[in-house]
């Protein structure tokens, strides 16, 4: 390959024969410069907002710009998301909340406002579509963007620095992007920026970023699936890429050479392709010693309804009917619909929603395990419309 190209993520300016020792913008002074061989024909990105709701609320109260802020529920509840400088203390989303405030005991605590992240989401999405013809949502809060017939005379490199800020300008948050020959190799891109970064990763050295990888980056390993690679001696994309085709093939089927192409940096899938809505949301929780009592088993239940909610809110959806499992010490299963009033994607409107029939249920049986599923789905728009009569009621009756 040739010299790489340049771009200011700051000004726009693009240079093809700068020295390498030259790491600042000669037209900015800026020291935000992406180089690489392949910037110019890249056009698949993946965008993903840095620390989402949390980056929102730290917009709305500045004098938090600098502290650490967690977003989520009571202390029974857990961790939506929390800022960067929460992470630094070791707090991660989906953590109980008891936990993430021993670790962190000086976080300010935000409930979420799902109608706010919404509405911001959808003037990112807006943005998004003023620079790609091809947008594929993932959640809330990224998306999957194909520039390659954006129909204008500029590199995409250059297009999505213009949108990454506008999005700062406009809505008060930042974005990470990964620019790449394929989806997968961007989503791994936009990770390994974090936060505010702009990561590039071409054909030419596919192999060598995932190489030492751990197999989670690819598409369908979870940490289930990672243990079973695990155990078959394949722990990192190289162990798999270098292994034999026949092999994997013969010990994994042929999802193992699926799972081999995406080890190489391939990946056929089309932005907007085959993009599903997920048909069911849901958490369970196996109780280590068996429960009766409401007091034991409902701050289980509230932390899995705001996992549910956490898990809709990503996915952009919002649940119209909900189901309760519960199975008892002897292993007997059942299951009992609730439906809340209108689509919701509100922890503590799940949580109202299933709690009376959880206290119906209890009858002096022991429990062992305990679960929240949210089905028939809609978009997160949708959700919880405002109680117009409980707004108007305003006046004094006397």
């Amino acid at each position: 390959m040739g010299a790489p190209t340049r771009l200011c993520r700051d000004c726009g300016r693009l240079d093809e024969a700068l020295p390498h020792a030259v790491t600042t913008c000669p037209s900015c002074g800026s020291e935000r410069i992406l180089a690489h061989e392949e910037l110019a024909q890249l056009a698949i990105a993946h965008v993903d907002c840095d620390a989402f709701y949390a980056s929102v609320e730290k917009r709305d109260r500045p004098e938090l710009a600098d502290e650490p802020v967690i977003v989520g529920g009571s202390l029974r509840g857990v961790v939506l998301t929390c800022c960067y400088v929460a992470r630094r203390s070791g707090v991660r989303s989906a953590m109980a909340m008891v936990h993430a405030m021993r670790l962190c005991p000086d976080a300010t605590v935000i409930r979420p406002d799902m109608e706010k992240y919404r509405r911001e989401s959808l003037r990112i999405r807006a943005l998004m579509e003023q620079v790609a013809p091809v947008v594929e949502p993932v959640s809330i809060d990224e998306a999957y963007l194909d520039l390659s017939a954006a129909g204008t005379h500029e590199p995409p490199a250059r297009s999505l620095a213009r949108l990454a800020l506008l999005v700062e300008r406009r809505v008060g948050v930042t974005v990470s992007i990964g620019l790449a020959p394929n989806k997968m190799l961007a989503k791994v891109a936009s990770d390994l920026g974090k936060p505010r970064g702009f990561r590039i990763i071409g054909a030419s050295d596919a192999a060598q970023v995932l190489g030492p990888m751990k197999l989670r980056v690819l598409p369908g390993v979870g940490p289930v699936t990672a243990q079973k690679l695990e155990a078959l001696g394949f722990v990192t994309c190289a162990d798999l890429r270098d292994a034999p085709a026949q092999e994997l093939i013969h010990r994994l089927g042929r999802w193992g050479a699926r799972l081999q192409r995406f080890a190489m940096g391939e990946d056929g899938r089309r932005v907007g392709d085959g993009h599903r809505r997920a048909v069911t949301v849901g958490a369970e929780r196996t109780f280590e010693h068996d429960l009766k009592d409401l007091a034991e088993i409902e701050p289980v239940l509230a932390q899995l309804c705001a996992r549910v909610a956490e898990r809709l809110a990503r996915a952009g959806l919002a649940a119209t009917n909900l189901t309760l499992k519960l199975r008892r010490a002897d292993r007997h299963t059942t299951t009992h619909a609730c439906r809340p009033r209108d689509p919701t994607l509100k922890p503590e409107t799940i949580l109202a929603t299933v709690r009376p029939v959880l206290a119906r249920q209890l009858g002096g049986a022991r429990y062992r395990l305990v679960g929240v599923t949210a089905h028939d789905l809609v978009p997160a728009t949708r959700a919880d419309p405002p109680d117009l009569f409980a707004k108007e009621q305003v006046f004094s009756m006397d």
